[in-house]
């Protein structure tokens, strides 16, 4: 992420390695910054999306949950939890929305954590309106009995950003500021400095005009 004219390129799709499922994620990403963090004026900054070493197609909306939150981190320089995995579709509004093959997404990335030793503090978040599609193995539902793995619900972006985190959320107080400490504050200061920095290389430079020697 860095200053820009507000785009974020999917360079899978520039590769074309990239399905029209996932650029329409991508694009969908983009508004939701847009109507998140600039509403009122451009979005000062431009960003890119990989799938780092990947060399076959790539589709589906199903990662753009996390997309956002890498693209959030990116922007402010925000740490993410490395022992999480996220799960999920979202909507212009920053609304998470259900996606396909649950059950099969946790027991695999929990399969992953197991090989590497369950910590208890490895977890997955999901869509919290996939819940009533829950059926998973014996072996997960135990270890999430015995706290040694987390399946969290999330709603909408800022849940799923908070854990990541580990910053609120924030709310907007009186005058349109998020909280300080919150992960949005956080967001809303570096582009504000984007917005600065944009400002100074667009003012038109003053000519400096020859003294007069009278010829």
């Amino acid at each position: 992420a860095r200053l820009g004219a507000g785009k974020v390129i999917d360079i899978e799709r520039e590769a074309k390695l990239g399905g029209d499922s996932h650029s329409k994620g991508v694009m969908i990403i983009s508004a939701y910054l847009a109507q998140k963090y600039a509403r009122d004026r451009p979005l000062p900054l431009a960003g890119t999306l990989v799938f780092e070493q990947s060399y076959g197609g790539v589709d589906g909306d199903s990662a753009s949950c996390a997309e956002v939150c890498v693209l959030l981190s990116a922007i402010g320089n925000i740490p993410l939890r490395q022992d999480l995995a996220v799960t999920g579709s979202m909507n212009q509004l920053g609304e998470v929305q259900a996606i396909g093959g649950i059950n099969y997404k946790i027991e695999g990335f929990f399969d992953i954590c197991k090989k590497r030793g369950l910590s208890g503090e490895q977890g997955i978040i999901m869509p919290a309106a996939n819940q009533v599609h829950l059926m998973l193995d014996s072996e997960v539902r135990e270890a999430v009995a015995a706290g040694k793995f987390h399946i969290y619900t999330a709603a909408n972006i800022e849940e799923v950003m908070a854990l990541f985190s580990g910053l609120p959320a924030g709310e907007l107080d009186c005058e349109g500021v998020y909280a300080a400490g919150s992960y949005n504050r956080r967001i809303c200061d570096r582009i504000e400095e984007l917005q600065q920095l944009h400002e100074r290389f667009a003012k038109p430079q003053e000519r400096q005009k020859e003294p007069d020697d009278g010829n």
